[in-house]
């Protein structure tokens, strides 16, 4: 296969071994590595979000890693536009763009283009919430109908955030948001993509997780979390959403030990790898699914 005019994606779930494969892959195809991942992106947070390491930078260029501050937020609208940026840097300079991570959502936005929606007033949104309350989903459900009929083959009919989004995206724009979804447009063609998905077997994953986390501690990720804890970033902010966060910061306080501590932040990653495979289920069909035996062979071809 030419990888030269080609963009690849490289997604699986949490402790799937992503960081390793695009470094062998890169150094195979000349490529440069950009994360593609939503907690990596913190600066604060090198070893809880389980960012490579410097020593694994070597030789190959990684982008937007360990750049932004805990105390910003950082949305997947911020993180297309700069990795669009980096993809046309990275193609001048004549090398293959790899993306990395187990961020769906950002794979998404980068495929099919991130629908701009223009913000509802908050008077707006909190009078459709007040109406929610009021009327209880199924009757609420039942006047979004009314308001919008393309919602019904779409929406859920007890999905309550995606309806209260439906109910004032007509009411303010006077458009359906399904009509928002397909007017749509990437920046790429379907083409341009090669998407690879490490399909781990799950008890191997499970153990991978727990051996991490043994690492995380042993790499000093209770003094990252003190030292994260003293920067008193405002409860709203994406970065407090890290896994093992609010686990350490009552290991700290003494509210539990350092064993329990460890069980609680595997059980909570495990948990987000079976919403990162089912994600994968309903959003990566096409992708190509590669087995820990596979990705060796794969490498081997190139």
């Amino acid at each position: 296969m030419d990888y030269k005019s080609k963009i690849i994606l490289i997604s699986g779930s949490t402790a799937s071994g992503k960081s390793n494969f695009s470094l062998k892959l890169s150094k195979k195809i000349n490529g440069e590595i950009i994360n593609a991942d939503s907690m990596q992106v913190y600066k604060e947070l090198r070893i809880l979000t389980a960012r490579p390491k410097k020593n694994q930078y070597q030789n190959i260029k990684h982008h937007l890693y360990g750049f932004q501050s805990v105390k910003k937020s950082f949305s997947a609208g911020n993180w297309l536009k700069l990795a669009i940026k980096k993809i046309h840097t990275i193609k001048k300079r004549k090398k293959i763009p790899i993306l990395v991570g187990g961020t769906g959502l950002y794979f998404k936005v980068l495929i099919d283009g991130i629908v701009k929606i223009p913000n509802i007033p908050i008077k707006l949104r909190n009078k459709v919430r007040t109406l929610h309350k009021k009327l209880g989903q199924k009757k609420f459900y039942n006047e979004l109908i009314k308001l919008d009929p393309f919602i019904k083959k779409k929406i859920n009919s007890s999905d309550m955030q995606r309806s209260i989004r439906a109910y004032e995206v007509k009411l303010y724009t006077n458009k359906s948001l399904i009509k928002w979804f397909e007017s749509t447009k990437s920046k790429f063609s379907e083409n341009d993509f090669i998407k690879i998905y490490i399909d781990f077997p799950r008890p191997e994953l499970l153990k991978r997780i727990s051996k991490r986390t043994d690492e995380m501690f042993k790499q000093g990720v209770v003094e990252e979390v003190k030292k994260f804890i003293k920067l008193k970033t405002k409860y709203d902010k994406t970065a407090n959403k890290v896994i093992g966060i609010n686990e350490i910061r009552d290991f700290i306080k003494k509210k539990s030990d350092l064993e329990e501590t460890k069980e609680k932040i595997i059980i909570k990653t495990r948990q987000y790898a079976k919403r990162q495979s089912t994600w994968a289920r309903g959003h990566m069909q096409n992708w190509q699914k590669l087995s820990p035996q596979e990705i060796k062979k794969f490498l081997k071809k190139i």
